[in-house]
């Protein structure tokens, strides 16, 4: 039987957002604690040596030495917006580069655990969130794109033929997208609600060249609850995985679609994220040999968060135990 850890480094806390930044440590902090009280194990795996040449596959390397120079160079208290790349909402401290870097690392932690056999599935308790990170850009509280980052490795590195990025946060994770637009190697499936930042996700947004149809959106409207969010998710889920038969499942988690969250307005009930886990862990079991690395992205009410999240352990773990 193969456990479900949670990977998890305090370093990541080390991204200061501030007082009023909806991005908080404490936000994360409470979610580990949470699934720590629910018997999950806690672990911090070193960073692969290959982390940073992960990186630069989907950034641009001028980008990256930038924004490392920008918080290296930091008062060791400074707290503010990432100006250099005209990101206001992209709070930034002394320590974001190496938090950033780390939620990548144990991204790819997670994703050489479950290739090797070590672990059936793993959640990434990490930040700041990435999938709305573009190649020269940061948005979105998202600085560098972990969950794309992981599905690139998992072709270039691990030689995986087929990998499904799965996101069930409320904004749409146009940086993945734009990364796999036409790539073809990596299907995206996204529900989210639309229209709503970062105004990407529209349902006829598909891919192209080799990539056209590996994108699918389902976009929703405000106040979507389980039925149409959950439902939806998990029936275009079904049918993007018969025709991709994906070898690894990736998510970005994001919980902030919770009915409880400030920032969402969507009125999904922690059922409603354990029905598109399930989905999830079905596919993973049909296609995948059960392999999923689920990373934690947006959700702002730490409480709500913090169910839901355990929720989707839960039944990630209720997979393998079966297995």
């Amino acid at each position: 039987m193969l456990t479900v850890p949670v990977y998890f480094d305090p370093a990541v806390l080390q991204h200061d957002t501030g007082l009023y930044h909806p991005d908080t440590a404490n936000r994360l902090e409470v979610v580990v604690e949470a699934l720590r009280q629910d018997g999950r194990r806690i672990e911090a795996p070193p960073a692969p040596e290959r982390t940073l040449k992960a990186v630069e596959r989907v950034h641009d390397k001028a980008y990256v030495q930038r924004f490392s120079a920008l918080c290296r160079n930091a008062p060791a208290d400074y707290v503010g917006p990432f100006a250099l790349f005209d990101c206001a909402d992209n709070v930034i401290s002394a320590g974001t580069f190496e938090a950033s870097l780390r939620a990548v690392s144990l991204t790819l932690a997670a994703t050489d655990a479950v290739v090797a056999g070590r672990a059936g599935s793993v959640f990434v308790a990490a930040r700041p969130p990435g999938h709305h990170a573009l190649a020269s850009r940061a948005m979105g509280f998202c600085f560098l794109n972990s969950i794309a980052i992981a599905a690139k490795d998992l072709i270039e590195h691990h030689g995986v033929a087929r990998v499904l990025v799965a996101d069930f946060d409320v904004h749409h994770g146009n940086g993945v997208q734009d990364v796999f637009w036409d790539d073809g190697r990596v299907a995206y499936l996204s529900v989210h609600r639309y229209p709503f930042y970062p105004g990407t996700g529209a349902a006829d947004e598909e891919g192209a060249g080799r990539g056209r149809g590996t994108t699918v959106n389902v976009p929703q409207p405000a106040d979507a609850g389980d039925a149409a969010y959950a439902g939806g998710f998990a029936a275009a889920l079904e049918r993007l995985a018969e025709r991709f038969r994906p070898e690894v499942v990736l998510v970005s988690a994001g919980f902030d679609a919770h009915e409880a969250d400030p920032v969402g307005g969507m009125r999904v009930s922690t059922e409603g994220f354990s029905w598109m886990s399930r989905a999830l862990e079905d596919v993973a079991d049909k296609f995948a040999g059960g392999r999923i690395v689920s990373l934690l992205e947006g959700g702002y009410h730490p409480e709500a968060t913090a169910a839901a999240a355990v929720e989707h352990v839960r039944i990630l773990a209720r997979g393998n135990e079966m297995v």
